[in-house]
């Protein structure tokens, strides 16, 4: 009897007991996909994002963004660290160039605050292989510290820019004396600390590519430099360096001379100025603000300085001989007026009898 009724029972297979036991609820999926809608029983497979698309610094697009960056700056040494070489770093900085500072005197507490990197000793610099030589000394010092430089020291196809007041002079100077794998580019920024205090934009840079190999980096490379400027509103002039000082003598040595001029007067602001006068103080504070090494050299280093220079001088004659004439016909008619009338009423009445 036990082993009939054994036998009538019903076989409980693995397929009838999962019939049998109560279906769980699927897992619920993790924590970082996102389902874009609900899960359909009806299909096995699901269309989810598994990560969003977040830059991280291991990406390909990250580390192509973070080349191109580097490559858009340069290594720049500063030669002649002072006034305008200072004013100029505090723009080439923010920009993202590496600024390589060298000067007689000690900078090394000013470019540290300004996040340029000091060198006392040339040799040193160079070994750092700028890619650009930024020559920001005096006039009147360029062929010497130029004659200091241990070229042999610089990669040789290292680009030279000078940003003298006065173009022709560095020019030749330049072509003569550096190796003829270096290359060159004459510039001038004409603004200094003063006129460019409140930013450059619209302010005339001139420049002329007067030696720029043509290799596909280094006209790059003297277009990223050129880019500094015309990043800050420069109004770029592509220009001759003969047709640069031709243009400079009748400009910046004469509007110098003058400010050398009313500065010896020791013009002094009024309670009454004139909108005249305060552009007169300006020009005075403008150009005396400039060391006298500067005002020499655009008169000794530009061939055209002297020819303005005389004709500021016939200029002034002209307009003195202008005044005291006049001055002289009235005087005359004031101190004879009376006696020559007089004498001519007298001749008159001679003739008539």
């Amino acid at each position: 009897m036990s082993a009939l009724s054994s036998l009538q029972r019903p076989l409980i297979t693995r397929s009838s007991l999962h019939r049998r036991l109560p279906l769980s609820p699927p897992p619920p999926p993790p924590a970082d996909r996102l389902c874009l809608r609900p899960p359909n029983p009806h299909h096995s497979r699901r269309f989810e994002i598994r990560a969003l698309d977040v830059a991280q610094p291991f990406d390909l697009e990250s580390r192509f963004s973070d080349r191109f960056q580097k490559s858009s700056k340069l290594k720049i040494a500063i030669i002649g660290f002072g006034n305008f070489g200072q004013f100029l770093a505090k723009t080439l900085i923010p920009q993202g160039h590496t600024i390589l500072a060298y000067s007689r005197s000690d900078y090394s507490d000013v470019a540290a605050s300004l996040g340029a990197s000091f060198f006392s000793d040339a040799d040193d610099l160079c070994e750092e292989h700028p890619e650009v030589i930024l020559l920001c000394t005096s006039i009147l010092s360029t062929e010497k510290v130029l004659r200091s430089l241990p070229f042999q020291r610089l990669k040789r196809s290292t680009l030279f820019v000078d940003v003298l007041s006065v173009k022709e002079f560095p020019r030749s100077l330049l072509v003569q004396m550096l190796p003829l794998d270096f290359d060159i580019l004459c510039t001038h920024p004409m603004f200094g600390p003063e006129s460019g205090k409140d930013g450059w934009n619209k302010l005339p840079f001139v420049y002329e590519k007067v030696r720029i190999g043509t290799d596909e980096s280094r006209v790059s490379r003297c277009e990223k430099f050129l880019d500094i400027f015309a990043k800050e509103g420069c109004r770029m002039v592509e220009m001759s360096c003969a047709d640069h000082d031709r243009h400079a003598a009748g400009t910046q040595f004469i509007t110098h001379t003058m400010g050398r001029i009313l500065e010896k007067l020791k013009l002094e602001s009024t309670p009454i100025n004139t909108k005249g006068y305060e552009t007169l103080l300006d020009l005075v504070e403008n150009t005396a603000s400039d060391s006298f090494d500067l005002y020499y050299g655009l008169f000794m280093y530009n061939k055209n300085a002297l020819e303005e220079l005389e004709r500021l001088d016939l200029a002034f004659e002209s307009l003195k001989k202008e005044l005291f004439g006049q001055l002289h016909d009235i005087l005359r008619k004031q101190l004879f007026g009376k006696a020559e009338g007089s004498e001519g009423s007298e001749d008159l009445e001679s003739q008539n009898n």
